[in-house]
């Protein structure tokens, strides 16, 4: 609220204005309408129904009745009645001396000492001192939002909550990272940014001595020591120590992908996927193998680049002891034992292991190639087939044969060059026992089979 004071305060008659305006982020005023409530008063001193509103305003800015033993101050005599309840009151708290208006706020006052936490959440385990506390918790499993921002559209269940959210449109940015040139709306926020620079990691886990930048970081790793999973999928019952994680799980089920890249419109579940993805677009490859110099987008994808160096196989077939460098290899070697494949392809019936090899076939039939070389125009369904194109423009070869010094543009063709040397055929015809180095030789032979009925070519042999 703001008022203008008399411009002339010896012209008693003068009227003033006072510009009332009702928060238009604040719809706990008016719940179910988005539109700004402005109201305009014009008050003067003749209008005496009017001043005594204005009298009430000017209390509640100036606070002008005094306790006059704590001087605090209140808007209103029934206030101050009620405060002075709190120095002659004889509900006393046993542990730190605090005395309150009546037993139920000082029961609820001793609940900070004992811990005692009665108020238990009916979705999930976690309980609360207060019902205000637990009914606030509920709106997370009820998904009922009742703080609406009017410039975004965010919804919030807590009013502080899209106080601090509303700072990130209104606000001015005065406190500046002096490293980075980031600035903050709060110095609080600034001191934790700096963190990054600094390394300092001030939250300690007393557990295993790992140690965080933010004390919410700290809260939510303490879970995994206490196995607390309050968060549950209440569609498949998998539970989670963060709620954020249980919302990035939920998009599993509804299929809900809300990022999406404005270049080629591919969509992603999380925002960190799209970070990723955008790289290949810009061609930006920032994590170096320091053995053949190759580079990638994602660090993820350097470790498991690193295996082909390493030998390590860390993901082995409990079946045939078989080991692979990525699980999805392991994954998608399982099916030739299970057979199961239950991800079937709409347009032809061909089935799949799993769902990123299904994806994978389906651009073939709608002729989606988002990936263009920039050299011969020539486009492809998956970046890195695009990546192993570009090799026979800059003609790099950096896999090389320990045995022979032969080198290969792709680690797959040294893979299957190294069976030459080894003698290692793991594509067997489940018909006639024959093997193979490669999985194509072997769909070549097996149209043999399918030219000659089984129990003829069991007589021959």
């Amino acid at each position: 609220m703001e008022y203008e004071p008399e411009a002339d305060s010896a012209d008693k008659s003068q009227s003033f204005e006072v510009k009332i305006e009702a928060d238009s982020n604040d719809i706990t005023e008016h719940p179910g309408d988005d539109a700004p409530r402005p109201y305009l008063y014009t008050v003067s001193d003749k209008q005496s129904a009017k001043k005594g509103s204005l009298d009430e305003h000017r209390k509640s800015r100036f606070q002008e009745y005094l306790c006059y033993e704590c001087e605090k101050g209140f808007s209103s005599p029934s206030d101050l009645r009620r405060h002075m309840n709190v120095h002659s009151s004889k509900y006393t708290c046993a542990e730190c001396g605090k005395r309150f208006q009546s037993n139920h706020h000082l029961a609820r006052h001793v609940r900070s000492h004992s811990r005692e936490k009665p108020f238990e959440c009916s979705v999930c385990p976690k309980r609360f001192t207060q019902a205000w506390n637990l009914l606030i918790h509920s709106r997370i499993h009820s998904e009922y939002k009742l703080y609406k921002c009017h410039t975004c559209d965010k919804v919030y269940s807590r009013s502080g909550h899209l106080k601090k959210h509303m700072e990130l449109h209104t606000a001015e940015k005065l406190h500046k990272c002096l490293v980075c040139d980031k600035a903050f709306s709060h110095s609080e926020d600034l001191k934790t940014h700096v963190r990054v620079h600094t390394g300092d990691k001030p939250h300690l886990c007393h557990m295993c001595c790992k140690s965080f930048r933010k004390s919410g970081d700290l809260k939510r790793h303490i879970r995994v020591h206490t196995g607390d999973k309050a968060h549950k999928c209440r569609v498949c019952d998998k539970a989670f120590n963060d709620n954020g994680d249980l919302k990035r799980h939920m998009r599993v089920h509804t299929g809900d992908k809300p990022y999406k890249c404005q270049i080629c419109n591919k969509a992603f579940s999380r925002s960190e996927s799209l970070n990723v993805h955008t790289r290949v677009h810009a061609g930006d490859r920032p994590h170096e193998c320091i053995v053949c110099s190759k580079r990638f987008t994602h660090v993820g994808n350097l470790i498991v680049h690193n295996r082909i160096h390493s030998g390590e196989k860390p993901y082995k077939c409990h079946i045939c002891d078989k080991a692979f460098t990525v699980a999805v290899s392991l994954k998608r070697h399982v099916g030739i034992h299970t057979e199961d494949k239950p991800y079937k392809c709409p347009m032809c019936d061909k089935a799949f292991i799993d769902n990123a090899a299904l994806s994978k076939h389906m651009a073939g039939h709608l002729g989606h190639k988002p990936y263009r070389c920039q050299m011969c125009d020539k486009t492809f369904t998956q970046s890195s087939s695009l990546n192993a194109h570009m090799k026979v423009h800059t003609g790099d070869k950096p896999f090389e044969c320990t045995v022979c010094n032969k080198r290969f543009a792709q680690a797959w063709n040294l893979v299957v060059h190294n069976r030459s040397h080894s003698g290692d055929k793991p594509y067997e015809c489940p018909l006639c026992d024959k093997a193979f180095s490669v999985s194509r030789t072997l769909n070549r032979h097996m149209r043999i089979h399918e030219r000659q009925p089984v129990q003829d070519y069991e007589n021959a042999v």
